[in-house]
């Protein structure tokens, strides 16, 4: 099978499962709490993803709080470029958004495109994306479950147990990096 070809029957395999899960969740459980904020003085201030690696570290004031296993997008080498591209993008970021109804156990938005990528995208013809987060598993997949692969359209994935503990120190404006 082609790469090319792969890699989309691949995105397609994950939206419907996405699609299942959502659909099992809504009808077979309730949404467990939604965890609060730790004090100030325990939140972070910057969190480091670094896509070769696989890791994602929570910082405050230069001391290591967290650091985590991740998955990627499902095509995650380079710098995203477009919609669909499956890559996770690089750069310096923020979390402007918390999602505690997300399709994925907590969500944590990143403002992504910058208008940057949306006047190369415009250059090039094409949709810079966006909806970037980063988020626990898929609603409805179970508790304990951690898919193991690069598996998202270009989010960044963690467990659940892991979610709800960046959901507790990683307030709206904090600085996110990803790195290559």
């Amino acid at each position: 099978m082609r790469p090319a070809l792969r890699w989309i029957l691949l995105a397609a395999l994950t939206a419907a499962a996405g699609v299942v899960a959502l659909v099992l969740h809504d009808r077979f459980g309730p949404r467990p709490s939604v965890p609060g904020l730790a004090p100030a003085a325990e939140r972070a201030d910057l969190l480091v993803i670094e896509k070769s690696a696989r890791l994602l570290t929570a910082f405050r004031n230069g001391d290591e709080l967290l650091r985590v296993d991740i998955a990627l997008g499902f095509a995650p080498q380079g710098d995203k470029r477009q919609e669909g591209d499956g890559k996770t993008p690089e750069g310096h970021f923020r979390i402007d958004r918390r999602n505690p109804a997300s399709a994925y156990h907590l969500s944590l938005g990143l403002d992504y495109p910058h208008p940057a990528d949306i006047a190369r995208a415009r250059a090039e013809g094409s949709d810079p994306g966006g909806d970037i987060f980063i988020h626990g598993q898929p609603n409805g997949a179970g508790r304990l479950t951690t898919l193991p692969w690069d598996w998202t359209a270009g989010c960044i994935a963690v467990s659940n147990a892991e979610i709800e503990a960046l959901w507790r120190i990683a307030p709206t404006g904090t600085q996110v990096e990803i790195r290559p």
